[in-house]
């Protein structure tokens, strides 16, 4: 029989728990400032409808308005906790599942989705339906993580950890970054022109936002890790204080970002 998996935040990173909104702003620092570059090459900028799929804390949606001067930004999560917290002008949450049928925000010049798809079940079917929703000349702009810390890694308690991050969470909800190298192919499978990638990798600092995303996301996810059997409770606590030391040379998972054009 077919282990069940939950759906992202229903075990692991729970909207509810206590601090999980400052887990995700982690994240963002280390990770808003690529984005917006790549989202202001590619033309972004004042008279722009963009929807952000998984937008979470709404980082990237506020940036949207703030700095390039879209129209508006429709910021879709499964939950709106965050994005309801702190109203702004031309911000629209928007409380749906972009794997539901009735998932049907609108069209647009922008479509946008970080950190999404690696977590749900069939996602060139998604990336269909994303690139579906997109206006004439529209451009979907998708971002994951690429694993750059397991299988070719030195040994060491922080591959250890990370190795035990990626099953875990893909035994419990499902999590799959292999198939993230072949993203461009499914934008051009989707439709798109124009297609192209890049990977950013940052640095791990100790005490910086990356640094202390990934500590605390271990945390989160200790259980699901230990119980894979490839790490236990001390081999967290000792990958968790490679991230604070100056002698540690470990990489950080990358972030592939791939961009395709709707035909006009």
């Amino acid at each position: 029989m077919a282990q069940h998996l939950s759906r992202y935040g229903e075990r692991v990173f729970r909207p509810e728990d206590r601090g999980e909104d400052s887990r995700i702003d982690l994240g963002a620092l280390a990770y808003d400032a690529v984005t917006m570059d790549r989202l202001r090459q590619l033309g972004v900028g004042l008279g722009w409808r963009c929807l952000d799929v998984g937008a979470g804390t709404g980082s990237v949606a506020r940036r949207l308005l703030r700095e390039a001067g879209v129209a508006e930004v429709v910021a879709a999560d499964r939950d709106v906790r965050f994005l309801t917290a702190e109203p702004v002008q031309g911000l629209t949450p928007y409380e749906s599942d972009v794997t539901s049928e009735d998932f049907a925000p609108g069209r647009f010049d922008l479509v946008h989705a970080r950190f999404l798809l690696m977590h749900l079940p069939d996602r060139g079917r998604v990336i269909h339906r994303l690139a579906g929703l997109l206006t004439p000349g529209g451009i979907l702009v998708v971002s994951d993580a690429v694993d750059l810390t397991t299988a070719y890694a030195p040994d060491g308690p922080y591959a250890a950890a990370m190795r035990a991050m990626w099953q875990g969470l893909r035994d419990t909800i499902g999590t799959d970054v292999t198939w993230v190298p072949r993203c461009p192919q499914l934008l051009q499978a989707a439709g798109l022109e124009s297609v192209a990638a890049e990977i950013h990798v940052p640095p791990l600092v100790p005490g910086s936002p990356l640094s202390r995303f990934w500590a605390v996301t271990w945390q989160r996810a200790r259980e699901a890790m230990v119980a894979t059997g490839l790490v236990d409770d001390a081999g967290v606590d000792e990958a968790v204080r490679c991230l604070d030391s100056p002698a540690f040379t470990g990489l950080s998972p990358g972030m592939l970002t791939a961009w395709g054009r709707a035909p006009d």
